[in-house]
């Protein structure tokens, strides 16, 4: 089986992001990050570099940001 050459960024509700198969339906629980972008694996791989600046999932920064802020108001 050889490799899909044109790829899209997929991201899910923890704003975690993965590379996907142009063509292939997205799984549940996941969106196109940009429905407007397909590339290379490359490309996209610099997609997503630049997108997700913190590994972070979306649930622990908010659980995070909350207990930081509450410790300001202590």
């Amino acid at each position: 089986m050889t490799a899909p050459e044109q790829w899209t960024v997929l991201v899910n509700f923890e704003e975690q992001y993965g590379l996907y198969p142009v063509g292939k339906k997205v799984p549940e629980g996941w969106r196109t990050a940009d429905p407007n972008f397909t590339g290379t694996e490359d490309e996209c791989q610099a997609y997503v570099d630049e997108a997700w600046t913190d590994m972070r999932p979306a649930s622990l920064r908010r659980t995070m940001a909350a207990a930081a802020e509450a410790g300001d108001r202590a």
